[in-house]
């Protein structure tokens, strides 16, 4: 076999992904709050970005108006004239104040010092508006306002609370130490998650101190925190509300049956009828379950929609970019331009040929994302039309090669599209992922259905069963493919489930046990 060393020309197609291509790829994914993080880190980097300049109001808006008057707003009309608020004594005196409160000065600011000095003036008594130097218990400062951001109070967490109590409830150094270690002990939900004997043995005290100091710490509040299980948790909050009595204590003591829903059970382990069961458990469900959840939760971050859709008065539908959702950046050439005649060496120049080129192509790139949302937007409200005019009921089966055919885009990028973005509806706010769901096949050849409007249709004949007629899921099956929805029993059972609906022997149980009342 011989060896030799030639040269060849092929053809051929290949997708080089440059560094742009890869940043303009993860454009598309991101959210709209990791865009703007994006965006700031950009505009930290890149001199020549800028963010766009909120536009002004319009003539004629009222925000923009100095008065009805038609003056200027420079306090002057236009001819010349005083404004009439102008006109005004900015130095009353003191009978005219007391003329337009309607009480002496005394009574409005019975414990203020004078807020300048009086001085005669003529035609009565006058009062300079003039502030005079502050000062206060925490001393005087010198033509600077206060800071009053140093005054906020922050938000307490669950720790800061119990251990604020706990500075109060005892003096005694081993009762704070051992309180001290048990407060760090307890989650963000007030549980207790530590050991009483291996927390004992590790700061060298007798359990018993332990367990008096826990029994200390689950008197705070909120109530219920420092316990150790549910059961514990609730029992504190039924005695210090005095309702910890024998029924209730045996109803605690064997929540599984709740759980499960065996009334009869639980009413002959408490020895109550059924009335008094119905009110013992309302009395249960009024409890809390995770008193430390008040404390240390973190804010509430809103579902900002991406797209916003709304009927336009010929029947379709309107779907626009919510521009609030989206960065407004501009690329400053007249910068550039004032920079690079200054630049001296080639680091310089390259530089700010590299900034120029980056500020353009993430303008570009955010202008073709608003496009590729939009567009992608706009085929699912198209292929959904029957979801945004009747419910959830009428949603069609829909994947992602549906949408990217009928635009004549590639799979992954509707992918990346749908991701992490939302689309706001008169119905609500839904993120386009909700919008492709499995088909269910229908029965008899039938059309297709969507699986999240079978899960939509389970759990309405669930909620119209009555104590009599309890459907099973077998019975579920019957219905839907009497209704056209060709479906297992394990594939109900799975929705029954993700809708967390009991089963229907327990359903069965808690309508025979709880009559209407």
């Amino acid at each position: 076999m011989g060896l030799l060393q030639r040269l060849e020309m092929r053809q051929g197609q290949a997708l080089v992904m440059t560094p742009q291509l890869l940043q303009a790829i993860k454009l598309l994914q991101l959210s709209h709050l990791d865009l703007a993080a994006y965006v700031d880190a950009e505009l930290e980097r890149n001199p020549l970005l800028e963010r766009a300049e909120i536009e002004a109001p319009e003539p004629g808006d009222s925000r923009g108006e100095a008065s009805d008057s038609g003056g200027d707003g420079d306090g002057f009309d236009s001819e010349g004239g005083a404004e009439p608020w102008l006109a005004h004594d900015l130095n009353p005196s003191r009978s005219e104040i007391e003329g337009d409160l309607g009480t002496r000065l005394d009574n409005v600011f019975p414990d203020d010092g004078p807020v300048g000095r009086e001085a005669p003036a003529a035609g009565g008594e006058g009062l300079s508006l003039t502030p005079a130097p502050w000062s206060g218990s925490g001393g005087s400062f010198d033509g600077e306002a206060p800071d009053f951001e140093a005054t906020l109070t922050a938000e307490s967490s669950l720790h800061d609370h119990l251990s604020a109590q706990l500075d109060i409830a005892t003096r005694d150094p081993v009762e704070r130490l051992v309180g001290g270690f048990l407060v760090d002990a307890i989650d963000e939900a007030g549980y207790l998650r530590e050991d009483l004997s291996a927390l004992a043995e590790r700061l060298g005290v007798g359990l018993p101190v332990v367990e008096r100091v826990l029994g200390l710490v689950q008197g705070f509040d909120p109530s219920g925190v420092g316990a150790r299980d549910l059961a514990e948790c609730l029992a504190i909050q039924l005695r210090e509300q005095d309702r910890f009595d024998p029924a209730m204590q045996a109803l605690v003591s064997r929540l599984d049956l709740v759980a499960k829903r065996d009334f009869s059970g639980l009413r002959r382990l408490c020895g109550v009828d059924e009335e008094d069961l119905a009110d013992m458990l309302s009395e249960l469900r009024r409890l809390d379950p995770k008193p430390g959840r008040a404390f240390g939760a973190g804010p509430v971050e809103v579902l900002v929609p991406d797209v916003f859709v709304r009927p336009a008065p010929d029947g379709s539908w309107l779907v626009e970019l919510n521009s609030e959702a989206l960065p407004r950046v501009l690329v400053n050439q007249s910068y550039y331009a004032t920079v690079s005649r200054g630049a001296a060496t080639d680091t310089d120049k390259a530089f700010l040929s590299e900034c120029l080129q980056t500020a353009n192509w993430l303008t570009r790139s955010l202008e073709q994302r608003a496009r590729t949302i939009l567009k992608v937007a706009s085929e699912i409200v198209r292929q959904q039309d029957g979801f945004f005019v009747n419910g959830v009921a009428h949603l069609r089966p829909l994947n992602l090669k549906t949408v990217a055919d009928a635009i004549g885009m590639h799979e992954s990028t509707v992918s990346r599209v749908t991701s992490n973005k939302s689309i706001g509806t008169s119905r609500g706010t839904f993120e386009m992922k909700y919008f492709f769901t499995a088909a269910i096949p229908g029965a008899a050849g039938a059309a297709a259905h969507s699986s999240e409007a079978v899960r939509h249709r389970i759990k309405q004949l669930i909620d119209g069963e009555t104590a009599d007629d309890v459907l099973s899921d077998d019975a579920l099956v019957q219905r839907l493919r009497g209704e056209g929805v060709d479906i297992a029993r394990r594939t109900v059972a799975k929705y029954r489930e993700s809708l967390r609906i009991p089963s229907s022997i327990e359903r069965r149980r808690e309508r025979a046990a709880m009559p209407a009342r």
